[in-house]
């Protein structure tokens, strides 16, 4: 049996047993954080995935046309002429803030098939066709909070329902609005 009697100085083979345990921890330990970090990505795109399908799965059946952050704010800078509509609640939300220049007429977040005044706070569709005009070819944009909330989706529908050629959905609604750092406005 070999035993190394000077104990202050590593041994030959403890150098190295040493230097491999540190090299595989340097190899290991990124791909470990890696995992820890990204380890849902798989299953967040299966969430992305079911939302992107919802989403499109609503535009078909809706009829309306989708639009994005960037061109809401370009219609906006470009003085267009173009009626945006806030689907969401006044008090708890659209109040407190919205898209310059939006008005405001409250959808329910669930399919809304039939009109229904007591999921639009007592508004009838008569109100929401005296809201949105009589030029059926006017450019009208709806959006609510974010993509996966239906209130938009249900106020774009009952817009081409009623006869209107100009129908988009905002998607990203007030939370992708201010993701892109734009002002909001409010009611005082």
């Amino acid at each position: 049996m070999l035993v190394d009697k000077d104990l202050s100085r590593p041994s030959h083979r403890g150098f190295w047993l040493n230097a491999f345990i540190l090299g595989a921890a340097l190899l290991i330990f990124p791909l470990s954080a890696s995992a820890g970090l990204f380890g849902n990505k798989f299953e967040n795109e299966v969430k992305t995935e079911q939302v992107a399908i919802n989403l499109h799965n609503e535009t078909m059946q809706g009829g309306y046309q989708l639009i994005n952050t960037a061109k809401v704010k370009a219609l906006l800078d470009n003085g267009k002429d173009v009626l945006i509509i806030d689907a969401m609640p006044f008090k708890d939300s659209y109040k407190k803030e919205h898209i310059p220049t939006a008005q405001q007429f409250l959808f329910p977040v669930s399919s809304m098939p039939e009109w229904n005044n007591a999921e639009t706070n007592g508004q009838s569709e008569q109100d929401f066709t005296q809201m949105l005009g009589t030029d059926k070819d006017k450019m009208l944009v709806f959006y609510c909070g974010f993509v996966k909330c239906g209130r938009s989706h249900n106020a774009a529908t009952w817009a081409v329902k009623l006869g209107y050629n100009n129908v988009y959905r905002y998607p990203g609604g007030i939370y992708a609005w201010k993701g892109a750092g734009f002002k909001t406005a409010s009611v005082k």
